[in-house]
């Protein structure tokens, strides 16, 4: 199992002040960029990347599992969002299925992994995908609970994105903006365009830490305190981190980020 710093002080249901109140575990499975998980990280919850390449994210050495997923997707966490390989799944390649020799093995093993994303051992779960095609939807077997699209979040481009949610609210858009380029559709072929086609866009990054990490915050009893975020050094190395302000039953609590993980704080009097 994955360890992590998870100690904020905080006060227990007697009103008694403790020391060992968990922040929730995030487990952002398939991703490199490291977008999702630092967008979590910077609202103060312990998140993790995993995917078999390297992280491109500064956080990745201490952040971010290199290998395969199922080796720690059955680990206790409290949100899992998962974005699986999607070239077998999606309905924009369903025509290879007809010609290219073990593509439908390949299909069937895709759509068992993301099964196995679906299911992960989480009270809470979003997978990602574009639109499938109708037969990875016969393995998949359950819907999709919504489409979004990049320009509800703040880029004026147009990319077709589903999510498969458990227990987690529809994703709301943020700043609906004109544009409607399908720029990650017309990408030249070259060796990074898969890497760059599957990259979250910021916007919708920021999203999912803002609305579901306050989700999720709601269920513990700690909310944002108004994203106030500014930056302090880190004692270590003297990076600059990111610096929250909680609320907990009324008590503000200050929550800060170093480079091996989450600080011990003290409530702000």
């Amino acid at each position: 199992m994955i360890k992590f710093q998870t100690n904020i002080v905080g006060r227990n249901k007697a009103g008694e002040r403790d020391c060992k109140v968990r922040q929730k575990r995030i487990l952002v499975a398939c991703e490199f960029s490291g977008r999702v998980r630092d967008a979590f990280l910077d609202r103060g919850f312990d998140a993790i990347s995993c995917d078999l390449r390297p992280s491109d994210s500064d956080r990745g050495k201490s952040r971010h599992y290199q290998g395969n997923v199922l080796d720690i997707i059955g680990d206790e966490w409290d949100l899992v969002i998962a974005h699986p390989e999607c070239t077998y799944l999606c309905n924009s390649g369903v025509r290879w299925l007809h010609t290219q020799p073990g593509r439908w093995m390949k299909m069937i093993q895709a759509a068992m992994f993301f099964r196995m994303c679906l299911e992960a051992n989480a009270a809470h779960v979003c997978v990602e995908n574009p639109i499938p095609h109708c037969y990875a939807m016969e393995i998949i077997e359950e819907p999709y609970s919504q489409i979004i699209q990049p320009w509800q979040y703040g880029h004026g481009e147009t990319k077709a994105t589903c999510f498969w949610l458990r227990n987690l609210p529809q994703l709301q858009p943020t700043n609906v903006v004109p544009g409607r380029e399908g720029r990650i559709h017309r990408l030249p072929p070259g060796p990074n365009r898969s890497k760059l086609r599957s990259m979250t866009y910021e916007g919708v990054a920021l999203a999912f830490a803002d609305q579901w990490g306050a989700h999720l915050n709601k269920e513990s009893g700690f909310t944002s305190a108004n994203n106030k975020r500014v930056q302090l050094l880190c004692d270590s190395c003297k990076r600059r981190v990111p610096f929250c302000h909680w609320y907990d039953d009324g008590q503000r609590i200050v929550r800060y980020l170093t480079c091996d993980g989450f600080s011990a704080t003290e409530p702000v009097l």
